[in-house]
């Protein structure tokens, strides 16, 4: 059992979002619902609700996963990638793949932040798996 393949499953998950966002962005540009030059500053007019949940989505998952990529190399370099951990971090990539379909589908509050929270909690427990680890290993 490797961490790797959890870890690529988040960044697979990172650059599908990335995708949409810029076929997203290029229909409405191509449909002039937004000029181009808007993206150079982000100043100048205002991005179409559809393309700004899509950043702030793949902003999202450019933040709290950070943590997880760090647990996974951190248990892979302690010694503690046990089952017991790979099986968390599957569990992770689930959960933020639920909060991804949410958030850039019909985007309802109570079950996103059910998602997101339950992908916070499961980080946690994975932190506290490899920190109890280390501690009891040395």
């Amino acid at each position: 059992m490797s961490l790797v393949y959890p870890m690529f499953a988040m960044v697979l998950l990172t650059l599908g979002t990335l995708l949409v966002l810029f076929r997203t962005r290029s229909r409405f540009v191509r449909e002039k619902k937004i000029d181009a030059r808007f993206f150079s500053t982000y100043q100048d007019g205002q991005e179409p609700e559809a393309s700004a949940k899509l950043a702030r989505h793949f902003s999202n998952l450019l933040e709290a996963p950070t943590l997880f990529y760090a647990g996974c190399l951190a248990a892979m370099v302690s010694g503690q990638a046990t089952p017991l951990v790979v099986y968390i971090a599957w569990a992770y990539v689930a959960a933020r793949l639920v909060h991804s379909f949410i958030h850039t589908g019909k985007n309802t509050l109570l079950p996103r932040i059910g998602a997101y929270f339950s992908s916070w909690a499961i980080l946690v427990l994975m932190w506290i798996c490899i920190t109890v680890g280390v501690a009891t290993s040395s």
